[in-house]
């Protein structure tokens, strides 16, 4: 692959763009919106990445290898862009889409390309989090497959192919299961958003960090953890509802940091941003430096 086209010019488009263009692959970034191509170009200005900014879908796609679409998280808009491609995109180019929701058969029904067609979920900062987790159709070519691995490893990345196409992948489901058990907590008053997140942070996050939940299992004692979810399971929230406070914030536009407010306040979205990447950096220093002490216990 030499060409790469990225779709959508938000957070996760231009920050998927500067990745493979940093490992000097030829990159075309589309956004439709002039609003946002300005303020995208005026980033892009003084970064020399050689990433060609446009408006043109035509333009982005005719010559790529590879197509990754990180267009909003809606099915109407991903579709509308899914079947122009179709008229444009060179026969054998691969199309991946940055879902983080849509299963890969609804977003690939009747698309002319859909044995080219798969899911390559990037996380926020895509230039940081090595994880990227991979979906095929059933009957996808395993080289095409393979093809985007090798690339996405060139690139520093972890991909991880899913078996399976299910909504929300791995990485999401298993964050959804921890905020809702995260806002069970705090709704039923047994610590303070704080408090919870120090918890997480300071305990099992830095497990996390080195060690997948087999591995901590393994480490514990499957006999010591068959008596603790034994216990645990039947007490915990099964809800299959939005949490009652992230309703309660929405209807108050308490959006997190692109409003200011959430479960904390913010001076500055920016300033936000910066921070949790700059904790990353130091993690992601430690663990290189061969910091990941062995967990134990539960």
């Amino acid at each position: 692959m030499k060409h790469i086209a990225v779709l959508g010019a938000g957070t996760m488009g231009l920050t998927i763009a500067r990745l493979f263009a940093n490992y000097r692959y030829e990159v075309s970034l589309y956004e439709p919106i002039g609003k946002r191509l300005d303020a995208v170009e005026a980033q892009l200005s003084g970064e020399g990445l050689g990433i060609c900014l446009t408006d043109d879908l035509l333009k982005a796609v005719a010559d790529a290898d590879l197509i990754i679409e990180c267009v909003p998280e809606q099915l109407t808009v991903k579709r509308e862009v899914f079947l122009r491609l179709s008229a444009m995109m060179k026969r054998d180019a691969i199309v991946a889409s940055n879902t983080s929701s849509f299963s890969l058969q609804t977003l690939a029904q009747d698309l002319p390309y859909r044995d080219r067609f798969m899911i390559a979920h990037f996380f926020n900062p895509a230039h940081l989090i090595p994880l990227v987790e991979i979906v095929g159709m059933p009957d996808t070519p395993p080289h095409l497959l393979e093809e985007l691995v090798s690339l996405l490893r060139q690139c520093g990345k972890t991909p991880v192919v899913l078996n399976k196409d299910i909504p929300g992948f791995i990485a999401n489901r298993l964050q959804a299961a921890l905020l809702r058990e995260a806002c069970f907590l705090l709704e039923s008053g047994i610590a303070d958003a704080k408090g919870i997140d120090t918890v997480v942070k300071e305990g099992p996050g830095l497990r996390w960090a080195s060690k997948g939940p087999f591995e901590i299992t393994d480490l514990g004692g499957l006999d010591i953890w068959a008596i603790l979810t034994g216990r645990l399971f039947p007490e915990l929230s099964n809800s299959s509802d939005t949490p009652g406070t992230i309703m309660e914030k929405l209807a108050n536009n308490e959006l997190g940091v692109k409003s200011g407010s959430g479960y904390y306040e913010y001076s500055s979205s920016t300033q936000a941003v910066e921070e949790m990447g700059d904790s990353l950096r130091r993690l992601l220093s430690a663990r290189q430096s061969g910091g990941d002490d062995q967990a134990d216990n539960t």
